[in-house]
């Protein structure tokens, strides 16, 4: 792929579209409420919910427990007939793989697809995680917690599997730990795999949800988190993060096929790459060398030129250490020979809904995807003072402190997203805007404002609802109308 003198891309058969998009985030259980709070620079950082408090054990109860994060307000809700699954074998499940669950379904719905059609087919399932508190949980019950179905309950590897077998996929299906890298790392395995014609089509994304005080404590103690409770990434306030949980899935598809079958087409991951730190200081101490090489790689891998970069989603954590470092990485990366006057955007859903760990990277890439659609760069918040240790001017950086249009509206959008894991593992993603044509109508599509069409006589049509149990019918009624109130206006 190659870009002309106009910023306009040229497709390949090695891109990928995105089709579908599903989330389950703090304050946001889709894709459309995360844009709401992303663009109104909403925090959805709370205290921890009175109902959560109650499953901490009083000789585990920690001051670390109760600190400010990114809090689903349900996980233990589940409709599992909905699924084919026994409530039994529902209550030996870890949360994550029924959230898994049901995001692969709200993604696949998202992209037009009749999840019964994909029987049988090259289906893939690509999953990043990394938190096992569900696990800690039933074995503090003993012996007598543990059943026959335990073993798929609490596997890492079920929660992919479990999409593949309850959707008959026969894809690759993979869950990837490659600590807080894992879900943009499986973005890249399946854009990989997809490349390879190994898969048809691709459920990617990652899951993460913060169940026991132990976790938080580890955390803690190692000297991640933020005594503030919020991330002041690239800030000169930079003390640490906060930890979110929650869940994202996208649908992947070849952007050839794609546009063949009229799909709509949010946005298409163009190019990717995987590096590690190798030998550093220590273990978890990062190397900006190679996540430059991580950026460097994808744009290559994309065919894209740095230059035409207009915004990255960090992996921004906000910690005294890896801040300067990230952003000595994108300064060599992509803001080397730029202009001033063209600094490069940057901005990190950390400040937004926390640190999802192994799920973090789908986030960004959710946040990245939307803001693609809408034309729009929402606001990193916390931002005031830059970290004294970055040099965001010499480094041809900017952090997008408030929200607004894209540097170069008439240029072809291009964008990257960063996750690094603990251990070292880099990943950087390039995406860019749909082909022109492709791209999915705006959310409540329909009569402007005051305008009046004449269809005073225009024939009421039924929209037509159905589900599995009467208490389904009426969600599905609820979501609608909800729908509704948000965009007035839809056709």
């Amino acid at each position: 792929m190659s870009s002309d003198g106009n910023g306009a891309l040229e497709s390949e058969t090695s891109a990928v579209a995105v089709i579908g998009l599903a989330c389950r985030l703090p304050k946001a259980e889709n894709p459309g409420a995360f844009w709401r709070l992303l663009e109104n620079g909403e925090s959805a950082i709370t205290p921890i919910p009175g109902t959560r408090a109650s499953i901490l054990s009083t000789e585990a109860r920690h001051d670390a427990a109760a600190r400010p994060a990114g809090y689903l307000d349900a996980v233990d809700t589940f409709d599992p007939e909905f699924f084919g699954i026994s409530p039994r074998e529902a209550a030996a499940m870890d949360p994550q793989q029924r959230l898994v669950l049901e995001l692969s379904w709200e993604a696949l719905e998202d992209a037009g697809i009749v999840p019964g059609t994909l029987a049988g087919t090259r289906t893939g399932v690509f999953l990043g995680a990394i938190a096992h508190d569900y696990a800690t949980l039933t074995h503090r019950r003993g012996p007598d917690a543990i059943t026959r179905h335990t073993l798929t309950g609490l596997n890492h590897g079920i929660l992919a599997n479990r999409v593949s077998y309850t959707l008959g996929l026969r894809g690759p299906s993979l869950t990837v730990d490659a600590a807080q890298a894992s879900a943009l790392v499986a973005v890249h395995l399946a854009l990989t795999s997809i490349r390879r014609g190994e898969t048809d089509l691709a459920l990617v994304g990652g899951v993460n949800l913060n169940l026991t005080p132990e976790s938080t404590l580890t955390v803690e103690r190692f000297g991640a988190l933020s005594p503030d409770g919020r991330c002041f990434t690239f800030d000169a306030r930079a003390n640490g993060y906060v930890r979110g949980e929650g869940g994202g899935i996208v649908v992947l598809k070849p952007l050839a096929d794609a546009l063949a079958d009229g799909d709509p087409v949010t946005c298409v991951l163009r190019g990717s790459a995987v590096t590690n730190d190798g030998a550093t200081d220590a273990l978890t101490v990062p190397s900006s060398d190679a996540q430059r090489d991580a950026v460097r790689r994808a744009f290559a891998d994309a065919g894209i030129d740095p230059a035409a970069a207009q915004y990255v989603e960090l992996h921004g954590t906000g910690t005294p250490v890896g801040d300067p470092l990230e952003a000595a990485a994108l300064g060599a990366a992509l803001g080397a020979g730029r202009p001033s006057e063209r600094a490069l955007l940057v901005g990190s859903a950390k400040t937004n809904v926390g640190h999802l760990e192994g799920a973090a990277g789908i986030v960004g890439l959710l946040k990245t995807a939307l803001a693609i659609r809408h034309r729009r760069i929402p606001a990193s918040l916390n931002f005031e003072h830059p970290n004294p240790d970055i040099p965001l001017a010499e480094l041809r950086l900017r952090v997008a402190s408030s929200a607004g249009a894209w540097p170069r509206p008439t240029e072809a959008l291009v964008a990257g997203v960063s996750s690094f894991g603990v251990g070292g593992t880099n990943c950087h993603v390039v995406l860019t805007e749909a082909p022109p044509g492709a791209e999915p109508p705006a959310p409540g599509a329909g009569v402007p404002d005051g305008q009046d069409t004449g269809a005073v006589d225009a024939p009421v049509l039924a929209w037509v609802l159905s589900a599995r149990t009467p208490q389904a019918l009426r969600d599905q009624a609820h979501q609608l109308t909800t729908h509704l109130d948000h965009h007035p206006h839809t056709d």
